[in-house]
């Protein structure tokens, strides 16, 4: 299929008019996925601009009066791509670089990670354009209620619900779950989940989406034979995802070699302790600085000799021009959309197997549908079972994909589409079109 220069759209699928082909972002590397996989869809194919088109787009103006008594102006989004199968459900991130076609792209990879794992949800995202970390709490608490407010029209317990994601974190959806539950009159504990345990929250919840990850990881290693203890594990990003997951590899015996973050890289092929790290990080805001490490230039980081490279910053951090230097026999993608479709095929052709975003790091909505399946019936879990029925989704899940890919000879990322995307368009199917 002829493709756009750089967008993944073809001359068939026009393009809407608020997006430009030659600067599509993230949604073109969604767009390249989607047609990587139309061939596989059979008859379901007739549906699929159904997955090229996001249900409904909000974009909202938040404004806020700062501590200063001036008022500023920050532009949100609330993107649900996909509902057949059940309400919306996606993060929202605050972030300075956040632009319409990143959130759309992360509401599409909701859709394809829920029906990959078969949680009944559809695929939603959120976000302002934001450094928060040039406000103060009190602004923080004001934009955060604002927004919240904005996009009150279309979310719900039943209709969306938020999340955390990118500088998002329990006290911003205590926030939000408060701003909403206001404006209703009611005690709304399911319109977000992520929230703090003694607000409806649920164990197990902070640490599931690296828990995912690692949970995939030794699936994937046991299928090729990959020996994880004495394993060199190198990872990229170091929050809740990276740095649960780092930890978990190393509880069961693979070292930790290399970490990145936005404060720098950081190395030492006698390992570092991920515990220590984890506390270091969280009194200094980043990996710089730990005692016993040596630091290491950003760009050489993808260099390091390891045997698991875990991304889980941002997206299209992998890309043509450093894929190349990566060797690592696994990729396990903690964050969303880490690797761009030309990296993708370079890794493919280097033998490098990559464990797709969309199935890797789905831990984390698993546990959010447990989350909101207990503020429903207002009894909770412990974590032992929460953990225990994730391991078994994600495991179940990994075994679909794996033997997918197998049957029709495709990439992991292909293999998670084909199952995803036929879900996706049953229901649509199923449901018809109204009117």
């Amino acid at each position: 299929m002829q493709q756009a220069s750089g967008a993944g759209a073809s001359p068939s699928h026009p393009l809407p008019s608020y997006l430009q082909a030659d600067h599509l972002g993230p949604w073109g590397n969604y767009l390249k996925q989607v047609d990587r996989v139309t061939p596989y869809l059979g008859n379901l194919s007739r549906w699929v601009e159904t997955l090229k088109r996001p249900k409904r787009i909000l974009i909202v103006d938040v404004p806020i009066e700062l501590d200063n008594g001036t008022i500023d102006h920050f532009e949100g989004y609330r993107v649900q791509h996909n509902l057949s199968r059940g309400p919306g459900k996606g993060g929202v991130r605050f972030h300075q670089d956040v632009t319409l076609s990143e959130v759309m792209a992360l509401s599409a990879w909701m859709s394809v990670k829920t029906a990959a794992v078969n949680v009944p949800y559809g695929g939603a995202k959120g976000g302002i354009r934001v450094d928060p970390k040039t406000l103060s709490r009190a602004e923080l608490e004001r934009m955060t209620r604002r927004y919240t407010s904005e996009i009150g029209l279309i979310i719900g317990p039943s209709k969306d619900i938020p999340a955390p994601d990118v500088n998002t974190n329990e006290q911003i959806m205590a926030w939000m779950m408060d701003t909403y539950s206001m404006n209703t009159g009611e005690a709304a504990t399911g319109v977000v989940t992520g929230k703090p345990v003694d607000l409806g929250g649920s164990l197990g919840r902070r640490e599931a989406t690296g828990r995912g990850v690692f949970t995939v990881g030794l699936e994937a290693a046991h299928h090729t034979g990959l020996k994880i203890e004495g394993a060199r594990v190198a990872v990229q990003g170091f929050g809740n995802v990276g740095g649960t997951a780092a930890k978990l590899f190393c509880e069961v015996g693979a070292r930790l070699v290399a970490v990145q973050d936005h404060t720098g890289t950081i190395v030492h092929e006698g390992g570092l302790d991920a515990v220590a790290l984890l506390a270091h990080v969280a009194s200094t805001g980043g990996v710089a600085g730990f005692p016993g490490a040596e630091k290491l230039a950003d760009e050489d980081f993808w260099g390091v000799p390891c045997e698991i490279l875990i991304p889980a910053a941002l997206e299209s951090q992998i890309t043509a021009e450093n894929a190349p230097k990566i060797h690592a026999k696994l990729v396990i993608e903690g964050a969303n959309g880490p690797t761009t479709p030309e990296a993708d095929d370079i890794l493919h052709d280097s033998g490098v197997l990559v464990l797709p975003d969309v199935i890797a790091n789905a831990g984390g909505v698993t546990v959010s549908y447990f989350e909101w399946v207990q503020d429903f019936s207002s009894f909770f879990w412990t974590e032992d079972e929460i953990n225990a029925r994730l391991v078994r989704i994600m495991k179940e899940a990994f075994a679909g994909v794996w033997q997918t890919a197998q049957e029709h000879k495709v990439s992991l990322r292909t293999a998670t589409f084909i199952i995803a995307c036929t879900r996706m368009l049953h229901a649509r199917e199923m449901r018809g079109l109204y009117p």
